[in-house]
């Protein structure tokens, strides 16, 4: 057979036409509307690339309609291409959250600066007695400090990521906030935890002492002697404490540290919905407890003398007890342990 190609040269050719026909043969059939059908949709595409480049639109119509995808990744959102809940979170976030977020935040300090500049420090009535009474232990202390501080860190890099963009990248730049929120984010992703572990045993701790009396209806009748410049008769801690307690170091508290978890460890099977949800629930619970936060920090610090030295020292002058806290003080002076 060799031979007989070399001698006839033809014969070749003729060979694998017969091949080619074969295999044309034995292909199958193509419709009309099919041809139809593929040779428009090509069309279609050839044109909608050179009228709007990079736009396929179908494709992408399909990946956002919701249903369910192939894809090779592993989760509880297996399928879901693009998540369009997304934009949602992000114009809440972008939006209300920052822009009352931050007007309550200048509000409130705004309201406290001006308060203490007309009322100043609220002074002792009596003189110093030079006697001291214990009114934290040690390990309130090291709970109140320790709940205090992380909440700090947390409060000063939260605000920078939150508002950063819109306050500090155009005063130092973008390169400078890019390495602010970096070293942030470290900070506020690991010191959340250590927050939560000193906010239970903050909760813990104080609990017993924030429960109701009947001096707080007295204390909740006159405004915490506000309206008539005079001290009302608590308890150790007195309503508005104990409204701080409640409503800040707890409810919020607690919010904020679980929501701020479920966004520290997002490989526990959160979905990005959850995720969302948990973020816009941290930001609003944080932001309102940072506002609270101002009074506290102000009223045990410049505002009310001698309120910064029990939570220094653990001791308060007899005087400071007794125009504070006069009931918790007549018990502790009758030899009973102050606590409800």
């Amino acid at each position: 057979m060799k031979a007989f190609f070399m001698r006839r040269p033809g014969g070749a050719l003729l060979a694998v036409l017969l091949l080619v026909l074969t295999l044309l043969a034995s292909a199958p059939p193509v419709r009309a509307d099919d041809h139809a059908h593929t040779g428009s949709t090509a069309a279609e595409q050839a044109e909608r690339q050179q009228e709007r480049p990079g736009n396929n639109a179908p494709v992408w119509r399909a990946v956002r309609s919701g249903e369910a995808h192939f894809t090779t990744v592993r989760g509880p959102e297996t399928g879901v291409l693009i998540q369009v809940e997304g934009n949602t979170w992000r114009h809440l976030r972008n939006g209300p959250i920052t822009v009352y977020g931050g007007a309550l935040l200048i509000v409130m300090a705004s309201a406290i600066t001006l308060f203490w500049l007309v009322k100043g420090t609220m002074k002792l009535h009596g003189a110093r007695t030079g006697r001291r009474m214990k009114r934290f232990s040690g390990f309130e202390r090291f709970v109140h400090w320790g709940t205090a501080i992380s909440f700090l860190l947390l409060a000063v890099t939260g605000v920078a990521i939150l508002f950063g963009k819109h306050v500090l990248a155009p005063i130092f730049g973008a390169d400078f906030l890019a390495l602010l929120l970096t070293a942030g984010k470290l900070i506020h992703n690991y010191v959340g935890p250590v927050f939560g572990v000193f906010l239970v045993l903050m909760i813990l701790t104080f609990l017993r002492d924030n429960v109701w009396q009947a001096c707080d209806a007295i204390w909740i009748r006159r405004a915490g002697g506000l309206l008539g410049g005079d001290h009302v008769p608590s308890s150790r801690f007195n309503f508005g404490e104990k409204t701080w307690f409640w409503l800040g170091v707890t409810v919020l508290g607690l919010a904020v540290a679980i929501s701020g978890l479920v966004l520290d460890f997002p490989n526990y099977g959160w979905t990005r919905g959850e995720m969302q949800i948990a973020n816009v629930v941290h930001a609003v619970g944080a932001i309102v407890l940072l506002a609270l936060s101002f009074g506290h920090i102000y009223m045990g610090t410049v505002g009310v003398e001698g309120a910064y030295e029990s939570m220094k020292t653990g001791y308060v002058d007899e005087t400071w007890a007794k125009e504070h806290h006069e009931i918790w003080y007549e018990d502790v002076k009758a030899g009973k342990s102050g606590r409800p």
